[in-house]
């Protein structure tokens, strides 16, 4: 898209919004009277296409419902009878087990549609960033798998990444090689990647990773592999580790000696303090474009550490099933961000929640209030729900989704034209549990959230947190584990040991989660938090073990050999957990 071109797209936005009603009953029209007669739908349909018919028998369905007739897809049945679709994509998801999504040529069509309008918002808040520079975005993909039939399975992103069209640009727009972004090693994916972004640090305008945490994952590998990386560049010399072909191959294209840009980067990566590093390594970079919303935003205040003011844009909502929402204000904090809805990607269905939505002053959903009654929680078209109120995301698709529960939460804050805004909550099911309780992945990243203003005036961020309940003793009780960083200027102060463990410290801000427990009255099921805090430092407080694609009896292996290595130091592992981070710490008391 032209530069000057983006105010179409901006019309259209407008036009979309306008007319959500209409645009959603011709969709739902649309998806209807192409799939009434597959064998899913003429069960409920028997062939008919009315709006209130298809409300009245089709049922709200989860992933399992769906799964018999998607695995006839995968087994070789003809799709077009089944649920139309023509081929089934694999979609990793947050909230469980791998999933097989239904995957037809009108998806491409509907996100290249969404993609124009999404550069549209961002050409209008910062210019046309092709016309000007590359992106060094941070892209991995992840394994195929070939269906019984023969149908390639893979993950929304992985199937984007190796299309022929985002490979014909990608030398103009991008630092990283095709061949080092589907290299399935993400250790070397990652140091060709860092290492071609930092050879072509003076085009670099933006900066990127699908989500918060693939960018932190990777400054947290720069920073502890920037020495290696300047040693490439100073001798034109790729490290023999890389041995895998592609990786090696593109990466030694642009590699030649450079001992001026590698004395440059040596010099700014080994300031005391990494605050600021990206504007200082890339100096061109107009923002951070990364979803930061969710449960991502518990990375943004280390992201913040690193980024030195500029923007951290988290610019759209994509789900497995579709790419469904833009950020209409780019440049808004992680915690104000709304997605204003396209009413021409799927049909939208939104059930009511059993609690209401209450924001506070940091504008962090708290799901803590319940209704006094319980209100109708039949589902509500797109154009009809109400701010304030807090909704599951149904939605129907022409790619053999009907009522289909997505599984995420979200609040509406508003509306932009006719069509509603929302709030990431959280994702339904993603939860803690002790006994019969249920504490929300929501619930946790307030608590945490607040305990953050407990470690500032220590010199100290909260970088990360893990937790689980634990029930090998009665009553049950949960653990948390912090991660912490030093700030600038902390002149390398360490945490107080009589922090590590201290009831006035960690308990003081687990009211947020401890209010759960005496507001459902289960006195005596539960026991106390059991706050761990550990410095994650230069310290041999944690053992970072690469556990990606590892098997249970390969995490149990490694277990069984960190006890070897803390031995040494004076220290047993009584225990541990497994965070879902790039490297996974295990913390033993």
């Amino acid at each position: 898209m032209a530069t000057n071109g983006y105010e179409a797209g901006l019309k259209l936005l407008e036009e979309l919004t306008t007319d959500a009603q209409q645009i959603q009953d011709q969709l739902l029209g649309e998806i209807l009277s192409q799939n009434a007669g597959t064998v899913y739908l003429n069960r409920f349909l028997h062939g008919q296409t009315d709006k209130q018919l298809f409300k009245k028998n089709v049922p709200i369905v989860a992933y399992e419902d769906l799964r018999p007739y998607i695995d006839r897809i995968a087994n070789g049945e003809a799709s077009l009878d089944i649920l139309l679709a023509e081929t089934v994509a694999g979609s990793g998801t947050s909230g469980g087990q791998p999933k097989l999504i239904p995957f037809t040529a009108e998806n491409t069509n509907k996100t290249a549609m969404f993609n124009n309008l999404y550069r549209s918002v961002m050409i209008k808040n910062f210019g046309d960033i092709n016309q000007v520079g590359k992106r060094m975005e941070l892209m991995f993909v992840k394994p195929e798998v070939e269906t019984p039939s023969g149908l390639k399975a893979s993950a929304v992103s992985t199937r984007a990444f190796k299309g022929s069209g985002f490979r014909a640009i990608l030398p103009k727009l991008y630092t990283s090689p095709f061949e080092a972004i589907i290299c399935l090693d993400a250790k070397q994916s990652m140091y060709c990647q860092l290492l071609c972004g930092l050879i072509q640090r003076d085009e670099v305008v933006m900066i990127g990773s699908l989500f918060a945490s693939g960018v932190l994952r990777g400054f947290k590998f720069l920073e502890n592999n920037w020495q290696e990386l300047c040693s490439n560049i100073k001798t034109g010399q790729i490290s023999g580790w890389i041995t895998d072909s592609g990786c090696k191959n593109a990466a030694s294209v642009i590699l030649k000696p450079d001992p001026e840009l590698a004395d440059l980067i040596e010099n700014i990566c080994s300031y005391k303090s990494w605050e600021g590093i990206i504007r200082k390594l890339w100096p061109r970079t107009k923002y951070i474009g990364t979803i930061c919303t969710g449960a991502m935003i518990q990375y943004t205040e280390e992201l913040e550490f690193y980024c030195g003011g500029i923007p951290l844009v988290s610019g759209f909502y994509a789900c497995s099933e579709g790419a469904v929402g833009v950020n209409l204000e780019p440049l808004s904090k992680p915690s104000d961000v709304s997605y204003t809805f396209l009413p021409n990607s799927v049909y939208y269905e939104f059930v009511p929640v059993k609690e209401e939505c209450v924001t506070n002053s940091q504008n962090l959903v708290e799901s803590v209030e319940t209704k006094s009654s319980d209100g109708d929680t039949e589902p509500v078209d797109l154009v009809n729900v109400k701010p304030g109120q807090c909704y599951e995301l149904l939605v129907t698709s022409s790619t053999g989704l009907y009522r289909y529960r997505v599984g995420d939460i979200l609040r509406v804050t508003g509306f932009h034209n006719n069509t509603p805004q929302f709030r990431f909550v959280g994702r339904e099911n993603v939860a803690l549990g002790v006994d019969m309780e249920k504490t929300s992945e929501v619930d946790l990243l307030k608590a945490m959230t607040e305990a953050k203003t407990l470690v500032d005036p220590l010199g100290f961020i909260l970088t990360g947190f893990t937790s689980y309940g634990d029930t090998s003793s009665t009553p049950g009780h949960y653990v948390i584990f912090w991660e912490l960083k030093a700030k600038e200027g902390n002149n390398g102060k360490e945490l107080d040991p009589k922090h590590h463990r201290s009831r006035s410290v960690i308990w003081s801000r687990a009211d947020s989660i401890e209010n759960i427990f005496r507001r459902k009255s289960w006195d005596g099921k539960i026991r106390k938090l059991w706050p761990r805090t550990k410095y994650i430092g230069r310290q041999n407080v944690a053992l970072g073990i690469d556990m990606e694609r590892r098997s249970g009896a390969d995490l149990l292996k490694a277990v069984t050999e960190a006890k070897t290595l803390v031995d040494p130091l004076g220290l047993i592992l009584t225990e541990c957990t497994f965070i879902s981070r790039p490297l996974c710490h295990i913390l033993g008391a």
